[in-house]
């Protein structure tokens, strides 16, 4: 049994804007006297830029008009970093997989909590590989809620069950899992420990790997149901 559809999460799995974010926020903040270091910036992954600017402002007070004025700055800065990138900024083993994917005839979708999601996908090349691209200006929710995921689920014309996700964060991890996914998770194994199967990078990871994890996901959820139909036979049976 293999997965109909991979739903892959965009920054960290495909690409590493994380450079370009941290520099996006640091010069939109600091001139409000609001300090932001890498370490910060780490405690963003997964998270949309509103989620994101509550994350660091903590518990300081911003006006409204003021929070808008940050984020568009943010996005115009994030903007001029993007048309700066190339298919050299694909991270590798990326292309292998997409390949390895598309020769299965695997459906592939990008679920992404950046709203600039398909002009990343158009500068790395890797538009033409994708089926569908769902970010977060088209959902209610942001990960962790599901919504992302769902979305990608339903428009590729797929049940939940028959999708595995490749996520890098604790958040899109946590979505995934409310999703009712497989989900794989690429990075330390510390920070990613609910995902069905963890990997470093994608160097390593052939589309035997996420089969392989796929199958053992599914097989232990059809056993499990097994195991409580059972027991609901053998309960039924001793109250007869």
């Amino acid at each position: 049994m293999k997965p109909k559809a991979v739903i892959f999460d965009l920054d960290g799995v495909l690409t590493d804007t994380v450079e370009y974010h941290y520099i996006s926020w640091k010069e939109a903040v600091e001139p409000y006297g609001i300090p932001f270091v890498r370490e910060d910036n780490e405690s963003l992954l997964g998270l949309t830029r509103r989620q994101s600017l509550e994350v660091i402002l903590g518990d300081r007070k911003l006006d409204e008009k003021t929070k808008l004025r940050i984020l568009a700055v943010i996005n115009e800065n994030f903007l001029k970093s993007v048309r700066n990138m190339s298919p050299q900024d694909v991270l590798p083993g990326v292309d292998r997989l997409l390949g390895e994917l598309r020769l299965a005839r695997t459906k592939i979708a990008v679920a992404s909590a950046s709203r600039n999601a398909k002009i990343v996908l158009e500068q790395l090349g890797l538009a033409s590989s994708i089926d569908v691209i769902v970010d977060s200006s088209m959902v209610r929710k942001s990960k962790p809620a599901p919504d992302v995921f769902l979305n990608a689920a339903g428009a590729l014309n797929e049940n939940p069950k028959t999708c595995l996700v490749v996520e890098d964060s604790r958040a899109g991890v946590d979505a995934a899992l409310r999703a009712g996914m497989c989900v794989v998770g690429i990075g330390l194994e510390s920070r990613l420990k609910e995902a069905h199967s963890v990997f470093p990078s994608l160097i390593s990871v052939h589309r035997e790997q996420l089969v392989e994890a796929y199958e053992h996901w599914i097989n232990r959820i059809e056993y499990d149901l097994a195991g409580s139909d059972t027991s609901s036979g053998n309960a039924t049976g001793r109250n007869k």
